[in-house]
Formats: C-alpha cells, structure tokens, sequence
C-alpha cells in the first residue's frame, strides 16, 4: 500500500477511535489530507484537529491512547498547549492539537475537511470564523532596501569573523526578501500558495527564480559568495543605488 493510501487510512482510523472514545465531537483533517488531497504524496504528514466536549482537552493530550491503540508511538512532544507533534512506529508523522468547540471561535486556520463527527455537529465546524491573516504585501522598494541592507550588515560580520551571524543575514534573511520579490520578476504558477509561508512550494511556484537558488545560498563558507550571486540577481531585475552596490562589491573583496 502506498504512503498516501496509509495515511488517509490512518485518518480514518484516528476517527474511528475518537468516535470510541466517548467524548470527541469532530476530526478535521488540514492542508494535505484536509482540502488540498491533490497535493498528497509519500512525503506527507497527517495534520488535523481534533474537537472534544468540554472539559475533555486536558484527557485527549495527557493519554494519547486514542492514538497509541491504532499503532505504537516511537515519539512524541507537547510542542503548544493544544498539541503535540507525534511519529509512529510505521513512519507516519502527525502534528495535531484537540480543542474543545468554544476554542474554534477564537483562532485561526486554514479551511480544513471533516474526516469524522457525531451526528448533531455542524459540518461547517471546519470552516474557520478567522481565516489566516495574508502575509503583508510589501513595497517593493522596502524589500529591495531590506535586501541590501541584510547583505551590508551580513558582509560585515562576516568580515569580522562573526559567519554564523553573517550567513543569517545573507543566506537567510536577505534570500527571504528575494523570495517575497520573486511575483516581481516573473509570473506566479499555480502550485496552491500557502497561508502562512513564503517557501513552502516555491519551487513549482517561481522555476526561474528557483534555479538561481543553490548561488544564493552556497554554505557556512561561502558567504561573500552568496552575497555577490544575490547582488548580480538584484541588479539584473531592479535599480539597485549605485552608491550602495559599490559599498557591497567592496566589502566583498
């Protein structure tokens, strides 16, 4: 059987259980194995919530046999409040939370599928009162400032023997902003944007953009590198100032 095939069978599975424990009310299956089943593969997770009666929580996250019973747990963490990230012994990852149904009215998520729920639960229960705020869209001047700037400061440390420091500004921080300016330098495919992060898809999402990548981020050593592919990118798509491109070339040298 293929992963994708054992992971929905697990989310059924896990619905079959909450429905035989007595006090669950609901299973939304998010992202992957929720909505977006398109994009499923043998690289997912199973992300889900799940919806208890009140005064229940604190008993779905303390004993996780509602779980365990379907599979042996190899490990787990308490990564918030509400859930915890969890991997079972077969190699299925989960990152869950259980809330009680008053908790829904005050988060956000992404709209998600009702995998199982009682009979008297709203099936609207997985469509969210707040959706995720958009990621902020950002002038392109500040971006491109942004840019620059993290180059300056990151050369510099690096300069000073600070490259851990340095490869944050260049190799992360300053690619991040690249990566916001990507819709500016060629047109967006339709990959299915996430919600809540500029990465995640990039690659089907911006190709061209994408094959410049492995220059901008060439390694712990190879920071003055990286920030010299960075700053010939830049220039080839903006009007990058003059007087700030020379003082970068410099403290390239």
């Amino acid at each position: 059987m293929d992963k994708s095939r054992r992971l929905l069978d697990r989310l059924d599975a896990i619905g079959h259980s909450l429905d035989r424990s007595g006090h669950a009310l609901a299973l939304i299956g998010l992202g992957s194995v929720g909505l977006e089943l398109a994009r499923l593969d043998e690289h997912s997770d199973l992300d889900f919530f799940a919806i208890v009666e009140e005064g229940c929580k604190r008993g779905y996250l303390d004993d996780l046999s509602w779980l365990s019973d379907l599979c042996p747990i190899a490990y787990c963490f308490r990564n918030t409040d509400d859930g915890c990230k969890l991997l079972f012994a077969d190699d299925i990852f989960c990152e869950f939370a259980v809330f009680e149904l008053p908790e829904l009215d005050a988060i956000s998520y992404a709209p998600g599928r009702i995998v199982w729920k009682q009979p008297h639960v709203a099936a609207t229960l997985a469509i969210p009162a707040h959706l995720p705020e958009a990621p902020p869209s950002r002038e392109v001047a500040w971006l491109l400032g942004e840019a620059l700037t993290n180059l300056y400061v990151g050369l510099e440390r690096d300069r000073r023997g600070e490259t851990l420091s340095a490869l944050r500004f260049i190799q992360q921080y300053a690619v991040d902003r690249l990566l916001e300016l990507a819709g500016q330098i060629e047109p967006e495919q339709p990959a299915g944007k996430d919600s809540f992060t500029q990465e995640r898809r990039f690659e089907p999402r911006f190709p061209g953009v994408t094959a410049r990548l492995p220059a901008f981020m060439q390694g712990y050593r190879r920071n003055r590198e990286s920030a010299a592919a960075i700053l010939d990118f830049l220039e080839e798509h903006f009007a990058v100032d003059p007087a700030m491109s020379a003082a970068l070339r410099g403290k390239m040298r």
